[in-house]
């Protein structure tokens, strides 16, 4: 697997269970990536969960995931208003996220 950095929410298991970190860093790799999906969809769909889940942090990394793969801030911003179809308002909060700057 190629070096990637681990999100800071699973840092704190490295310690206790590397083994089981590389592998679920190995999976989601492999699950993000370019397939019948592009990446870039992928990580919208995963920002719509997370702004459905209200994972305010969660929203704003993965915008950036997805920009980085190529996702323009049109196709980020249908993702926010999809966010806000099926979660309301609470979504749409949390959704806004996605244009926070670091």
């Amino acid at each position: 697997m190629a070096q990637v950095t681990l999100p800071p929410w699973i840092q704190p298991l490295q310690q206790r269970d590397p083994q089981f970190v590389d592998s679920y860093m190995a999976q989601r790799e492999r699950i993000m990536r370019d397939g019948a999906i592009p990446a870039k969809y992928k990580h919208l769909m995963t920002m719509i969960v997370d702004a459905l889940q209200s994972h305010p942090d969660g929203v704003a990394n993965i915008a950036n995931r997805a920009r980085s793969a190529g996702a323009s801030e049109a196709e980020i911003q249908e993702a926010v208003e999809v966010a806000y179809l099926f979660g309301g308002t609470p979504a749409l909060v949390t959704a806004m996220n996605a244009f926070k700057t670091s």
